[in-house]
């Protein structure tokens, strides 16, 4: 794990609420939700500072205002190689659309390890950008989701179209 003192973070709020934004060395490691099951402690975000974030900020207002629908940002994606396969492939999975886990283990050559996929999506490090909301359980319900469901159901409705008002 990166050393806390090379990272920085700020926080940009969003359609969804506010998103912590977590660099290190300058380059995004992290993007938690207030809410997020898995969201590191705030004192591993390093010193508040908006400046390695201009991008990434300006990328996610055009995503929230539906001028966007592929992210193009250097990323660091720290986690097992096998997470880190799993993560590679949510940012194949087009914006709009949803996939199943199963689904997502058989393209990652994988096809037993669906529980094994969702535990991977669950732990994902940068949520929306790399779009873990967009997998879904095998009868195509909404199943866990980090940042919660009404999240999830929020994200995918707005990606088809059907957003209006924010969340929060």
């Amino acid at each position: 794990m990166p050393q806390t003192e090379d990272r920085t973070h700020t926080v940009v709020e969003s359609a969804v609420g506010p998103l912590t934004l977590v660099a290190t060395g300058g380059t995004l490691t992290g993007l938690y939700m207030h809410r997020q099951r898995h969201r590191p402690p705030a004192e591993t975000f390093g010193e508040p500072d908006a400046g390695p974030f201009t991008e990434v900020a300006s990328q996610l207002r055009a995503y929230f205002d539906g001028r966007l629908t592929d992210f193009d940002l250097p990323m660091i994606l720290a986690g097992t190689p096998f997470q880190r396969r799993v993560w590679a492939a949510l940012r194949d999975i087009p914006y709009g659309e949803t996939i199943t886990y199963g689904r997502l283990a058989d393209r990652i050559g994988q096809p037993t390890a669906a529980r094994a996929v969702g535990l991977a999506n669950g732990r994902n490090p940068i949520g929306v950008i790399v779009p873990c909301h967009r997998v879904v359980g095998s009868t195509g319900d909404l199943t866990g989701y980090g940042g919660g469901l009404p999240t999830k159901r929020y994200l995918l409705a707005f990606e088809r179209g059907a957003g209006g008002a924010a969340l929060f």
